[in-house]
C-alpha cells in the first residue's frame, strides 16, 4: 500500500475459530454466535493468523499472530511483518528455535498472497481464507486468516481489545483436545457484556471437519466437479483461478475432500503467493490456487498435462481432453445421479458436505472397498497387499481397468501402507460405508435367487 489513507487501514483478522468451522458451537450469556470468530475483533492493524497443531493432537492451535504492513526501511514500499505472537516460546533447543524461525518467516508471505501493490483502499470486505505449509518430513500446518479493514479511531480499544484476547486463548490452548463426538467449554470475559460460555463440540466424523463444499457448487457444475475428481485421483496437475482468497482456499480443500478416505501427498497450497508462482511449471503433481489477476502469466508458463479450472466463469482453460473417460462410466453415472438428487435451501453446511461428499466415498467402497481381505499377514501382524488378487477380484471389466491404474497412485499406496501396519481395518467412516455396502449385498443376493 504506497501510503495509507488518514482513516482506514487493511487488515486481516485470522479467525482461531476458523479451526471448528464445521464444528457445533453453544453459546452461553455473550454475543450472538456470528461473534465467535470476533473475539480477537480489533486487535492490531492486520493479519491475524493460526496454525493447529493437527499432529501432536494436543492443542487446539500451535500460535495466534497478527501480520501487519509496515513500511520498508527504505520507505518506498510496505511489506508484511509479524506484529503479535501468542504464545512467546523461551527456552526453545537450537534445532527447535531454527525451526520456529522458519516457520514465522514464512507465515507473512502467504497471509499476505497478492504481492506489493498496496492500493490505498477506503473499503474491503472481510474474507477468509486459508493455507498450507509443508514440512520437510511431509508433515504439514495449515494456517487460517481473517482480513480486514479496520477504522483508525478503534486502535483506542486495542488494549481493551487485546485484554479479552490474552486470556481466552490462553485457556483455549490449554483445554484437552476433544475426541470426536465430545465437547470443550471455554470461558471469556467481555467488557460491557459479561461472561460468556462458548461451547465447542467436536464431530464424531472428521473427514469433512474443516471442508465447505458450497464455493464449489456455486462455482462448478456436478460434471465439471466430477472431471476435478477424476483428474485429482489419477494424481495430476489441477490449478483452480479466482478473484477471492476465501473461493480459492474453499475450492481446493473441497476438490481434496472429495479423495477420502485418501489424502492428498503432492505439492499443495490453496493460495499461491506471487513469488511462487513458478510452481504451475513442475513436472511433479500439484493442486494449487492462483489469484485471477496471475491468470496471463499463468497461461503463458510452460506446462504440461494440466486441468486450469476459471472458477470465476466456471470453465477449463486447460485440460488434457480425457477426464470424462478415467472414471468407469457406470459409476460416473453413479455419482451424477446422487449428485442430482437436489440440495434443498433448507439444508445446513454439514448436510450439503454429506451430500456431495457421499456419492464420492460410494465411489471408493465400490472400487476398494475389499482391500482388507486381500492384506496377508505374517505371524508378527505385518501385512502385505495382494495387488493381482485385489483388482482381480472386480468383475467389472471398467472398474478393474480403473483400479489397475489407482493401485499404483502415492494415494493408494500410502493407504495400503498404513492398512498393512494395523492388525485390524480403521474402525472410521469409510469402514463404516464398507459395512454397510456389503450388508446391502448380502441382502440383495437372496432376493435375486428367489427371483430366479
Amino acid at each position: 500500500m504506497p501510503y495509507r489513507p488518514k482513516k482506514m487501514e487493511r487488515q486481516v483478522v485470522g479467525g482461531i475459530l476458523r479451526r471448528f468451522r464445521n464444528w457445533l458451537p453453544r453459546h452461553g450469556a455473550g454475543p450472538p454466535q456470528d461473534n465467535l470468530g470476533e473475539v480477537v475483533k480489533e486487535p492490531e492493524r492486520a493479519q491475524e493468523h493460526c496454525l493447529p497443531n493437527f499432529a501432536g493432537g494436543q492443542h487446539f492451535f500451535e500460535y495466534l499472530l497478527v501480520v501487519s504492513l509496515k513500511k520498508k526501511p527504505s520507505g518506498d514500499d510496505y511489506e508484511p511483518t509479524i506484529t503479535y505472537q501468542f504464545p512467546k516460546r523461551e527456552n526453545l533447543l537450537r534445532g527447535q528455535q531454527e525451526e520456529e524461525e522458519r516457520l514465522l518467516g514464512a507465515i507473512p508471505l502467504f497471509c499476505f498472497p497478492d504481492g506489493n501493490e498496496w492500493a490505498p483502499l477506503t473499503e474491503y470486505p472481510r474474507e477468509t481464507f486459508s493455507f498450507v505449509l509443508t514440512n520437510v518430513d511431509g508433515s504439514r500446518k495449515i494456517g487460517y486468516c481473517r482480513r480486514l479493514l479496520i477504522l483508525d479511531e478503534v486502535e483506542k480499544r486495542h488494549q481493551i481489545s487485546m485484554a479479552v484476547i490474552y486470556p481466552f486463548m490462553q485457556g483455549l490452548r490449554e483445554a484437552a483436545f476433544p475426541a470426536p463426538g465430545k465437547t470443550v467449554t471455554l470461558k471469556s470475559f467481555i467488557p460491557d457484556s459479561g461472561t460468556e460460555f462458548i461451547s465447542l463440540t467436536r464431530p464424531l466424523d472428521s473427514h469433512l471437519e474443516h471442508v465447505d463444499f458450497s464455493s464449489l457448487l456455486r462455482c462448478l457444475s456436478f460434471e465439471q466437479i466430477l472431471q476435478i475428481f477424476a483428474s485429482a485421483v489419477l494424481e495430476r496437475r489441477i490449478i483452480f483461478l479466482a478473484e477471492g482468497l476465501s473461493t480459492l482456499s474453499q475450492c481446493i480443500h473441497a476438490a481434496a475432500a472429495l479423495l477420502y478416505p485418501f489424502s492428498w501427498a503432492h505439492t499443495y497450497i490453496p493460495v499461491v503467493p506471487e513469488s511462487l508462482l513458478a510452481t504451475v511449471c513442475c513436472p511433479t503433481p500439484f493442486m494449487v490456487g492462483v489469484q485471477m489477476r496471475f491468470r496471463q502469466e499463468v497461461m503463458e508458463s510452460p506446462m504440461e498435462e494440466v486441468l486450469l479450472v476459471n472458477l470465476c466463469e466456471g470453465t477449463f482453460l486447460m485440460s488434457v481432453g480425457d477426464e470424462k473417460d478415467i472414471l468407469p462410466p457406470k459409476l460416473q453415472e453413479d455419482i451424477l445421479e446422487s449428485l442430482g438428487q437436489g440440495i434443498k435451501g433448507s439444508q445446513t453446511s454439514e448436510q450439503i458436505n454429506e451430500h456431495v461428499s457421499g456419492p464420492f466415498v460410494q465411489f471408493f467402497v465400490k472400487t476398494v472397498g475389499h482391500y482388507a481381505s486381500y492384506i496377508k499377514r505374517e505371524a508378527n501382524g505385518q501385512g502385505h497387499f495382494q495387488e493381482r488378487g485385489f483388482y482381480k477380484a472386480l468383475t467389472s471389466k471398467a472398474n478393474r481397468r480403473f483400479v489397475k491404474k489407482f493401485v499404483k497412485t502415492q494415494l493408494f499406496s500410502l493407504f495400503i501402507q498404513e492398512a498393512e501396519k494395523s492388525k485390524n481395518p480403521p474402525a472410521g467412516y469409510f469402514q463404516q460405508k464398507i459395512l454397510e455396502y456389503e450388508e446391502r449385498k448380502k441382502q440383495k443376493k437372496p432376493k435375486e435367487k428367489t427371483l430366479k
